[in-house]
């Protein structure tokens, strides 16, 4: 009889593991195409990694990744730029021709650097944000509620974590630098706050090292702004963007974008604040996911491409440049690094094809041919 109760729990014990090792070999969910909307489980995959960000850098990095290519461009030239710093480092951003968010996003190099590794996810998550801000932002709210209701999002010596009355709905979470001169970019592993992504794989970054009871949550270097902005930083009420989260909207600090001589072409004020909104001509040629946006927006960027007068007198034809927004763009000038070629459509369609292949339930982050990205704040690998 023992031995028949012993083969019985071995046999159960086999049975749960081959259960087990069948889930395990089960793919996961497939990715929705891109031109459709996604759910709130699929956003909430894709924003999980930013998720717990400081309102003016998550509001930033939403902002950013819809101009992707930009994003890439500025990592590469804070690359190339190795002793640019501080004062003078977004003195010379200035002079590049990105979005102002891109622009402000040099001050931070690890995030620069994690957008830019997994560039995929950069411009799912743009694509999302275009097409779906308003649930992109609610999908925001809830992984910060089902945090905090776990007792895992406090406020600590480097965040202030707190719940803000809203006119029309629930409180929202708001997530603010603790010191109104420094930002503490946090690093955490979303699959300890949420449990494994189920759509979107969370991107291959580095995450700090397990403190206490499976903590996998850090943070990087203090960034101190009065180093890139001088002594007349007045903290973090006049960055450049922050969350309505009332009318799930993206506010912009017009102020702030002129007074540090950021890109402004395209604001109605120099002054003041105002409802953030796209801006095509920073685009670049990476083709729109839904076909509304692509005529929405496409169609706005035909309308400011015109030559340059002044410059069709004294040109030869071949040398004309066209003018988008305020930029000069030379037409025999493309664009390198891993969106080359995007003022081709066919070359724009077949690298938002790559890039969609590319998210499946084996991908590794890094984009760099799958090379894993260096560790962020000092965070070590798991």
């Amino acid at each position: 009889m023992r031995r028949f109760r012993l083969m019985a729990v071995l046999g159960s014990s086999l049975l749960f593991a081959g259960a087990g090792l069948v889930r395990a070999q089960q793919a996961p969910p497939s990715l929705p195409p891109p031109d459709q909307t996604l759910n709130p489980q699929q956003l909430e995959n894709l924003v999980a990694p930013i998720a717990l960000y400081p309102d003016p850098l998550l509001t930033q990095i939403l902002v950013a990744a819809t101009y992707p290519l930009e994003v890439v461009e500025a990592y590469q030239w804070v690359q190339h730029n190795p002793g640019l710093g501080g004062s003078a480092l977004t003195e010379a951003a200035q002079q590049q021709n990105w979005d102002a968010s891109v622009q402000a996003l040099v001050v931070f190099p690890d995030v620069l650097k994690r957008l830019n590794d997994d560039v995929t996810w950069t411009t799912n998550l743009g694509n999302a944000f275009l097409a779906q801000q308003t649930e992109v932002m609610d999908a925001v709210q809830r992984l910060r509620q089902r945090a905090q209701q776990e007792g895992k999002l406090n406020s600590t010596p480097q965040e202030t974590v707190s719940d803000v009355p809203q006119s029309d709905g629930p409180p929202a979470i708001e997530i603010q630098p603790a010191d109104p001169d420094v930002m503490y970019v946090p690093v955490y592993n979303p699959a300890w706050f949420w449990g494994p992504a189920l759509y979107y794989p969370y991107p291959g970054w580095y995450w700090p090292p397990s403190y206490g009871a499976g903590i996998w949550f850090g943070w990087g270097p203090g960034i101190h702004m009065g180093f890139f902005f001088g002594g007349g930083w007045g903290g973090w009420g006049g960055w450049g963007w922050h969350p309505g989260w009332g009318g799930r909207t993206i506010i912009v600090n017009n102020t702030f974008i002129h007074r540090y001589n950021f890109n402004s072409a395209h604001l109605t004020q120099l002054h003041g604040t105002s409802a953030w909104q796209h801006d095509p001509g920073h685009r670049a040629g990476v083709p729109y996911a839904r076909p509304e946006l692509a005529n929405r927006y496409q169609s706005s960027v035909r309308n400011n491409l015109r030559p340059a007068p002044t410059q069709m007198a004294r040109q030869a034809p071949s040398q004309i440049n066209e003018r988008m927004g305020n930029r000069n763009i030379p037409q025999s000038n493309p664009r390198g690094g891993l969106f080359g070629g995007m003022g081709n459509g066919q070359a724009a369609r077949i690298n938002s094809d790559h890039g969609y292949s590319s998210l499946g339930a084996g991908r590794m982050g890094g984009g760099g041919g799958g090379r894993p990205a260096a560790p962020a704040g000092g965070g070590r690998r798991r």
